[in-house]
C-alpha cells in the first residue's frame, strides 16, 4: 500500500495519548471474610447473572489471596479495577491494580515547582464526537483562568501543601464535551454548565448559572466537600465518591437553588437553599 507524504506527516504529528477527566462509575465491594466459599455464596444471592460487567473496588477488612479473589470475581462478571488502601496494597501493586484512598482521605497531588501556581491554566478538555481533543476550544477556555498546570509542564515537581491551596474562578460557559478539572481548592463557575460537560474538583463546587452535565466535588474523598448550584439539573452529581444519576434525583430539587452534601449513613443529601 502506498502512503502519501501528507498522510505520513499527519501520523507523525498526531499525539500518542491524551488524558481526559471523564467519570468512571464503579461499585465498592466490602469484604469481612477471606473464605472464598462464603464470598461466592453471597455473590450467588446478590447477583442475578454472571454477565453484569460491573467495575468494582475491593475494600477488605482481612487479608486476602488477591489473585485468587480476582479470578473468583471475574468468574461472576465483576471487573476489579483497584483496592482501597490497606492490607492489600502490596498484592495490588504486584497485580498492577490501582490503590484508592480510604474514606475521608485525600490523595496528595504534585505541582511543578518551576512555575508559580498563579500563572498556571486549568485543565479544560473539549472532545469531539470521534474522541479527538479540540485543542483550539480548550486553549481559548483556559486562557482566562488560573489553577494547577497540565501534565505537560516542567518535570521538576513538589508536593502540594497548604500554601498552594487556592480556589479557581472560571468565567466562561462550560460547553458540551468539555471537562474542567481543579485540584487544590474550590471550583467556582460564574456561568452555566451545558449538558455533556463536566466540572470536577477535590474541594467544593459552586455553579452560579444553570448546572447540567456531570458535577463532581470531593473527587479524592473529601467528605466535607459540597456542591452549590443556582439552577440544579445535572446528569450526574457526586460528592466524595457517592453519586446520583439524573433519574434518581429528588423531583423537588430540579431547577432549584440547591446544596448537595454527603452525610455518613445517609449518602447524598439535597437541600433547596431558598427553603433552608
Amino acid at each position: 500500500m502506498t502512503v502519501s507524504n501528507n498522510d505520513t506527516q499527519t501520523e507523525s504529528t498526531a499525539p500518542a495519548l491524551a488524558f481526559y477527566g471523564k467519570m468512571l462509575t464503579f461499585s465498592r465491594l466490602q469484604l469481612s471474610t477471606n473464605e472464598l466459599g462464603a464470598i461466592e455464596a453471597q455473590l450467588a444471592e446478590t447477583l442475578s447473572n454472571k454477565v453484569s460487567n460491573i467495575p468494582i473496588l475491593i475494600d477488605s477488612e482481612v487479608e486476602q489471596d488477591l489473585s485468587v479473589l480476582i479470578e473468583l470475581l471475574w468468574s461472576w462478571g465483576l471487573q476489579p479495577i483497584g483496592v482501597v488502601t490497606g492490607l492489600l496494597d502490596s498484592q495490588a501493586i504486584e497485580q498492577r491494580l490501582a490503590i484508592f484512598p480510604a474514606d475521608g482521605k485525600r490523595i496528595e497531588r504534585i505541582i511543578p515547582s518551576k512555575k508559580p501556581l498563579s500563572a498556571a491554566k486549568p485543565i479544560v478538555e473539549a472532545t469531539s464526537s470521534n474522541g479527538v481533543s479540540d485543542n483550539d476550544s480548550a486553549d481559548a477556555a483556559a486562557s482566562t483562568s488560573q489553577t494547577e498546570t497540565t501534565l505537560s509542564s516542567a518535570p521538576t515537581e513538589m508536593l502540594l501543601n497548604a500554601q498552594h491551596i487556592t480556589s479557581l474562578i472560571y468565567d466562561q460557559m462550560l460547553r458540551s464535551g468539555q471537562s474542567l478539572n481543579h485540584v487544590g481548592g474550590d471550583l467556582i463557575l460564574t456561568s452555566s454548565i451545558n449538558s455533556g460537560a463536566e466540572a470536577i474538583t477535590d474541594n467544593s463546587l459552586h455553579v452560579y448559572g444553570r448546572a447540567q452535565g456531570r458535577l463532581v466535588a470531593g473527587a479524592t474523598g473529601d467528605k466535607d466537600a459540597r456542591i452549590f448550584c443556582q439552577v440544579f439539573n445535572p446528569s450526574l452529581v457526586s460528592v466524595a465518591g457517592t453519586y446520583c444519576l439524573r433519574d434518581n434525583l429528588p423531583p423537588h430539587v430540579i431547577d432549584k437553588s440547591v446544596q448537595v452534601r454527603f452525610v455518613e449513613g445517609e449518602g447524598l443529601v439535597f437541600t433547596v437553599m431558598d427553603e433552608a
